[in-house]
């Protein structure tokens, strides 16, 4: 409840900074964090309901005003932790937003922070009705201009995964291939061909057969692997990842 109360205290103190921003004619920084989340073989992001009046019911990204004190990384960060109370998520900076009018307040330019995460191993620490998991691929209208941004991000996402092996955090320890594809497709959500997908992995040499198979699946076992994480770090990251599907 504390919590709770300080955030709707600084909900309360943006709109009279806005105000003071438009009326000095100065531009205002904030942060926006895309925090996408895969779960149940599906993409979603966490979202927030807007609380202006203007977008009403619409959904919006974590986002908040930067402090004159803080730099950017350390502000994405904070808002992370105040909207849902996590503290041990990696996120990176990708795009900055600077329309005239993307803010129907005050003139407003936003960073966009973004982070994948495992939902079932990174479980919210605050439960505001407002915060809800959203499936990517439902997404239309949101408030401001944060369908843009989270169009872009995903973007950037869909890039990321193919230069770097970042997918491999999502997944348990082992794991079948099965597993390996649904992820992939699931981010880039395209259907991959079986064959070709299991032939690229193998061909980069860096998926370790464990000698174990699947237990209590519906389908038949599958073999489990491991990622091996120290044969990458040891390489050139170029020439083991930029997969193209």
């Amino acid at each position: 409840m504390v919590a709770d109360n300080a955030l709707t205290t600084r909900q309360k103190n943006i709109k009279t900074i806005l105000k003071q921003l438009e009326s000095d004619g100065i531009i205002g920084i904030s942060v926006d964090c895309v925090i996408f989340g895969f779960d149940e073989n599906e993409l979603k992001v966490l979202l927030i309901k807007s609380d202006l009046e203007k977008f009403r019911d619409k959904w919006s990204l974590l986002g908040d005003l930067v402090n004159n004190h803080e730099d950017l990384r350390e502000a994405a960060y904070r808002i992370l932790k105040e909207r849902t109370g996590l503290n041990d998520v990696y996120l990176e900076q990708v795009k900055a937003f600077g329309e005239a009018n993307r803010h129907p307040a005050a003139r407003v330019v936003t960073i966009a922070y973004c982070s994948l995460i495992n939902i079932q191993h990174h479980q919210l620490k605050i439960h505001d009705n407002e915060l809800h998991w959203h499936k990517v691929s439902t997404l239309k209208e949101m408030a401001f201009d944060h369908r843009k941004i989270l169009s872009l991000c995903y973007e950037w996402l869909q890039k990321r995964i193919q230069e770097h092996p970042l997918g491999f955090s999502l997944l348990p320890k082992t794991f079948s291939l099965r597993e390996l594809q649904n992820l992939y497709e699931a981010i880039l959500d395209v259907k991959l061909d079986r064959r070709n997908f299991r032939k690229k992995f193998f061909t980069m040499g860096l998926l370790e057969d464990t000698g174990e198979f699947e237990a209590n699946v519906p389908h038949r076992p599958g073999k489990l692997y491991r990622f091996n994480y120290e044969k990458y770090q040891k390489k050139e990251r170029k020439k083991w990842f930029g997969i193209d599907f």
